[in-house]
């Protein structure tokens, strides 16, 4: 089931982007590029998120509103 999950995004000094979510405890990700960046994290939140629920055993973030934003990143 598809869920929401606000990531924060910055580029480091080293060139490199760390992505991080204040909604789910642990994620911390790193990539060459922010699509490296977003894929890397979308497994990493999947594997967090299944790991908790099968601890807890309940749904861990609301199901996603029918409208919503999304920044949307164009190489031009």
């Amino acid at each position: 089931m598809e869920r929401i999950v606000n990531l924060h995004i910055e580029k480091l000094p080293e060139g490199v982007y760390l992505a991080t979510s204040d909604v789910i405890q642990g994620l911390v990700v790193q990539g060459r590029t922010i699509q490296e960046t977003i894929e890397i994290a979308r497994d990493v939140a999947k594997k967090l998120l299944e790991t908790k629920q099968e601890r807890e055993g309940e749904p861990l973030l609301p199901l996603p509103r029918d409208e919503f934003d999304y920044p949307l990143i164009v190489n031009a």
